[in-house]
């Protein structure tokens, strides 16, 4: 996402380690085949695929690269076979001591000879957050924190477990690289509706004046996924729903939501109004947190497994798959405004969204024609899937009676455009061109693990909800207070 305009992507090796893995097969290899097969990442750029397999060579791991991109959906073509063939290395790196990763610089420095590049580098660890420590060492003591041009260096969520776990990982990169130096992905960021939060808030003079306490009543994001825990049993029972996805998805959600007007449409002066929410957020009471548990339910005519049923869970669990809260912002835009944030697994149905429902009018002429207060006037921001816009309004249904109907003005990426980016096809981009807009900074990372670590902190409850529906009942007592229930829903 250019700040201001797009910038020339100059030639650079892209070093991927953990490139036998399941983010470089799933996602990192065939956007980075989009980019360079369309344009958008032109030659001279070498990827340089870095993994453990002492057995993969530069051809064998061209051939796996091919059978990766054709599992994705990506035609054998000549352009996919070019793309393989002239852009693709191995370095394997069987463990990580210093001699591996002295190896790894000399195959760096002979492919930048053999290639004619100019020393830019990124270096993005596509690995378990446990090896994010070791890796980076090794880089910085093999001297490829710095070269003849620009490094950086990508990590992938999660960062840390919590406040102290965030704030050691943040120490071992200052230790050896530059904070401007470092990319802290998280791919919700590159969807196209959350990049589109910016210019619909402040280049829509309609809606900004309405931006704040005075008219909007609640805010609510919601990120709820039909799928259950899959293969990923051994990293959920020791994270949960809270580490997964408030800590990161959600609140990057919230924090572009409640931002201030930045001083400019700079990467800094974006990320400074972000950082400025979280540093606001008052802290966040036991009884305004629900958390649930998905047990056996029916979704789409078929029995689910609950949780404890899922293979690797243990059958006593007490991980969350579901968290709903409250929280309020303490400044002046926002003062007595609650943001509810929402997510779970096995949820009815598969959304993303943020509402934003505005207050009704303080008294109700049309009070003798409802059953009380007409609905609220809401705007709703779909992120996923069927991404665009929806803004709710009252209408009088044709008639001699008067009755009061909700309808929607919308608006659709899918009608109004051919072809909408991919997630990371955005974020690499933004990678090499050095736009850190999407990213985040240390500050925000941390500040964000200073509002949920007292949380994690503290006994709770888990409260069991049926797969297939839109989790435990007790979570509606969280909108006391409000003239409407949760917005995104049936």
């Amino acid at each position: 996402m250019a700040a201001v305009a797009e910038h020339k992507v100059e030639p650079h090796i892209f070093v991927i380690l953990g490139a036998t893995g399941d983010l470089w097969s799933r996602k990192l290899l065939p956007a980075l085949h989009r980019l360079a097969t369309s344009g958008k990442m032109p030659p001279p750029t070498v990827v340089l695929g870095v993994g453990i397999e002492t057995n993969l060579n530069d051809t064998s791991f061209r051939d796996k690269c091919r059978k990766d991109l054709a599992d994705s959906g990506v035609p054998a073509t000549d352009f996919a076979k070019g793309f393989v063939n002239d852009h693709l290395f191995y370095q394997p790196l069987p463990t990580p001591d210093a001699g591996s990763y002295k190896a790894l610089a000399a195959r760096i420095e002979a492919l930048e000879k053999e290639q004619q590049l100019p020393g830019n580098r990124v270096f993005y660890l596509a690995l378990p957050p446990s090896a994010f420590p070791g890796a980076i060492t090794g880089l910085g003591d093999a001297g490829l924190a710095e070269s003849k041009g620009w490094t950086r260096l990508v990590i992938e969520k999660p960062f840390g477990r919590d406040l102290a776990s965030a704030e050691k990982l943040n120490a071992v990169i200052h230790e050896h690289f530059d904070e401007k130096q470092i990319y802290r992905i998280d791919h919700y960021l590159g969807k196209e509706t959350v990049q589109n939060l910016l210019v619909f808030r402040f280049a829509n003079s309609l809606f900004e004046p309405l931006w704040n306490r005075d008219r909007i009543e609640s805010v609510e994001i919601t990120v709820a996924e039909t799928l259950g825990v899959e293969h990923r049993a051994g990293y959920y029972e020791t994270a949960g729903a809270l580490r997964d996805m408030i800590q990161n998805h959600l609140t990057q959600l919230l924090t572009m939501t409640a931002m201030e007007v930045p001083a400019s449409f700079g990467a800094e002066s974006i990320r400074q109004e972000k950082s400025k929410v979280l540093e606001s957020v008052a802290p966040i009471k036991s009884e305004d947190v629900v958390y649930g548990q998905y047990t056996r339910g029916e979704m789409q005519e078929t029995i689910i497994n609950g949780y404890r049923e899922e293979p690797g869970v243990s059958p006593n669990s007490q991980t969350e798959t579901y968290v709903a809260l409250r929280l309020e912002i303490a400044n002046w835009r926002w003062h007595g405004v609650p943001f509810f944030l929402r997510t779970g697994k096995r949820l009815k149905r598969r959304v993303s969204q943020i509402a934003i429902s505005f207050r009704c009018p303080p008294v109700s002429m049309f009070q003798p024609f409802t059953d009380g207060c007409v609905n609220a006037n809401a705007l709703v921001i779909t992120i996923q899937p069927d991404e665009g816009f929806d803004l709710r309004f009252e209408i009088k249904a044709p008639g001699e009676a008067v009755q009061l109907q909700s309808r929607s003005l919308h608006f659709r990426y899918a009608e109004a455009f051919v072809a909408i980016p991919e997630a990371y096809d955005t974020l690499l981009r933004d990678v090499v061109e050095g736009d850190p807009t999407l990213f985040v900074r240390d500050d925000w990372e941390e500040a964000s693990w200073r509002i949920y670590t007292p949380l994690l902190e503290r006994q709770h409850d888990v409260f069991p909800y049926a797969a297939g529906t839109w989790g435990p009942e007790r979570a509606d007592r969280l909108l006391h207070g409000l003239t409407h229930g949760w917005m995104v829903g049936d």
